[in-house]
């Protein structure tokens, strides 16, 4: 049982940036002046650290002061990312502010930066009011930590219709600029020729006139319709890519494991995989969901627990000798416990193991950083503005 680390909640966008100009420098950051006495100027930080991972364009970093820090990039565009060419393991210098708020990385700005260029003043002024308004959804939303299936259907049903409005918007100009695949391109995309399968001649000439409608309709904004069209298109193709996404077969998904189960218990587990596929296919979830308890209850039998070392090592903080004492005990009782039989005991003593865990959770969460230089390797790299 591994504790979710639970990150803010954040309203999905496509962040390009592509205002700013990134500048290589030899030199070092410019210092700061001013003649006026009463303007104070916030300097901002500069943390130096190892890359831990990288997500396009945030990366984890482990900073020389042994803190962690989350920091965003997102006031760069993609193309100059790239140009920083970051690894992982590789030790970069960055300076920026430290924010409170992972919605704080999603401004209007960067947002802006993704509208048609060809867009009127006025309606940029119509989509900055729509993005405050999901600001404000962001806001109220970020002050609880529990929600309800409900809440969380509510608040997804005010995001649609807010970035409906947007859409309708941004449409025209997209569609004015749109160049469509031709049919043949289009299908390459999903890779059928790399499996060697091949679509019906008569399939084929009845996808190629779907998909030409459907176009027509996607240019002139008639949504519904080319939603219906593209519902067509899909029906056809839907053997074609159950032929393509076939789910692995039991032998795939048991490969790598290493274990020692009886051949009785193989065929076993054999027949609930098969029979949890079929359950999937026809959409049964409950009969999905019961299958897999059943799949693992057995095959769980036949798995070696981690030692409590192997357990500890997946957490990026070390623990007192005391406390690594009383966490041994408390995972070493776990494991001895039945794990049908005694749930409950189970249950209690995983919350007092993640008790004991809670206080470096907490001194070891990550430092939100919105970066605007980053220096690697000797060269500097800061936004132009």
């Amino acid at each position: 049982m591994k504790k979710t680390i639970k990150k803010t909640w954040m309203i999905a966008s496509a962040l390009t940036i592509g205002l700013a100009v990134l500048t290589p420098l030899q030199a070092g950051a410019a210092s700061v002046e001013t003649t006026d006495s009463n303007i104070t100027v916030q300097l901002e930080q500069k943390i130096t650290g190892t890359i831990k991972d990288i997500y396009s364009d945030r990366i984890n970093l482990k900073g020389k002061d042994d803190k962690n820090y989350f920091i965003s990039f997102h006031k760069f565009s993609d193309e100059q990312i790239e140009k920083m060419k970051l690894v992982e393991g590789q030790e970069i210098s960055v300076e920026g502010n430290v924010i409170e708020s992972y919605s704080d990385f999603f401004t209007f700005e960067v947002f802006k930066r993704d509208m048609p260029k060809e867009m009127t003043k006025e309606d940029l002024t119509k989509i900055e009011k729509l993005f405050n308004e999901m600001k404000q959804l962001q806001n109220e939303f970020t002050k609880k930590t529990e929600f309800t299936d409900k809440e969380l259907e509510k608040r997804h049903e005010e995001l649609e219709k807010i970035y409906e409005e947007i859409h309708k918007i941004t449409d025209p100009y997209t569609l004015a600029d749109w160049q469509p695949q031709s049919f043949e391109e289009y299908m390459e995309g999903y890779g059928f020729n790399e499996r060697n399968i091949v679509i019906k001649e008569n399939d084929n000439i009845k996808l190629k006139a779907i998909y030409e409608e459907w176009v027509k309709l996607q240019k002139s904004g008639d949504k519904e319709k080319a939603k219906e069209k593209y519902e067509e298109f899909d029906k056809i193709l839907e053997p074609y890519l159950d032929e393509l996404y076939a789910p692995e077969t039991f032998e795939e998904y048991m490969e790598g494991m290493e274990l020692n189960i009886p051949a009785e218990t193989l065929a076993k587990l054999k027949t609930i995989y098969e029979e949890s596929q079929k359950a999937a296919k026809d959409e049964n979830e409950e009969l999905y969901g019961k299958l897999w308890v059943e799949f693992y209850e057995i095959l769980n039998q036949s798995i070696k627990p981690q030692t409590f070392d192997q357990y500890m090592a997946d957490f990026d903080f070390k623990v007192s000798e005391a406390d690594s004492k009383q966490l041994k005990q408390l995972y070493e009782e776990i494991i001895a416990l039945d794990e049908k039989e005694e749930q409950e005991k189970i249950k209690e003593k995983w919350e007092a193991f993640y008790n004991i865990l809670d206080p470096y959770f907490t001194a070891n969460e990550e430092i939100l950083f919105s970066a605007s230089k980053v220096t690697i390797n000797g060269e500097d790299y800061l936004l132009k503005q």
